[in-house]
């Protein structure tokens, strides 16, 4: 399929897929999606000394690094994509000039070039593991306290925000556990609605009304 960059309304760069009309972030800006969904609405509400995060569709390691640039606290960082994105790729987002974190470039070389299927340690708080996995293989349980749900659209994936995707993700939370995502379709709400989870809507992004937040809530 073919893949180009695109610069969003931010400044900052995404890849775009032609034939589906989808990119990896919103056209109305990368950085400030990112922090908007999953910064502000995600990281910023979790508490703990510590945070395990899972994010659905590492794409081009934009939300890891933004997190690693956010936290100021220990983060276990678990980053799943079936399709890699290519070092030529990597190459080509601007993340580092428009985030003025030139001084921070080499921890986002070091993301991008760390071996798949493996923990490392990037810096002394913050550890990163990524698995080249499809999202309905997932398996963990009571594992992480937030998730970062950053599939492609329902549009044009629907089956990776089905009742079935959305209960490995409700298994993969620990109690309490928060899921993310830009999306807030209703049949997006419901399907996290029907697994279990508390879901609200919340305003969204630049371009989006609104989006959701997920809550895994069993007592």
């Amino acid at each position: 399929m073919k893949r180009e960059i695109l610069i969003t309304s931010d400044g900052s760069s995404t890849i775009h897929l032609p034939e589906w009309n989808e990119q990896y972030h919103s056209k109305n800006g990368s950085i400030n999606e990112s922090y908007h969904v999953f910064i502000e609405s995600g990281l910023r509400q979790v508490k703990s000394n510590e945070v395990s995060i899972l994010e659905i569709g590492f794409g081009t390691g934009l939300n890891c690094f933004i997190t690693y640039l956010e936290a100021k606290r220990a983060i276990h960082y678990v980053g799943v994509e079936a399709y890699p994105v290519t070092p030529k790729e990597v190459d080509k987002m601007n993340f580092i000039s428009i985030l003025k974190a030139e001084n921070e470039g080499v921890i986002f070389k070091k993301i991008h070039e760390v071996s798949w299927e493996e923990k490392h340690q990037i810096t002394n708080n913050f550890n990163l593991e990524k698995r080249k996995q499809f999202f309905e293989d997932i398996e963990d349980e009571a594992a992480f306290d937030l998730i970062y749900f950053d599939a492609f659209g329902a549009r044009v994936q629907p089956q990776l925000w089905t009742v079935a995707i959305f209960t490995k993700m409700f298994t993969a939370l620990k109690e309490n556990g928060i899921l993310v995502t830009y999306s807030a379709k209703g049949s997006v709400r419901r399907a996290m609605q029907e697994v279990g989870f508390t879901v609200e809507r919340l305003p969204g992004p630049p371009g989006k009304r609104e989006m959701l937040r997920a809550i895994k809530i069993t007592g």
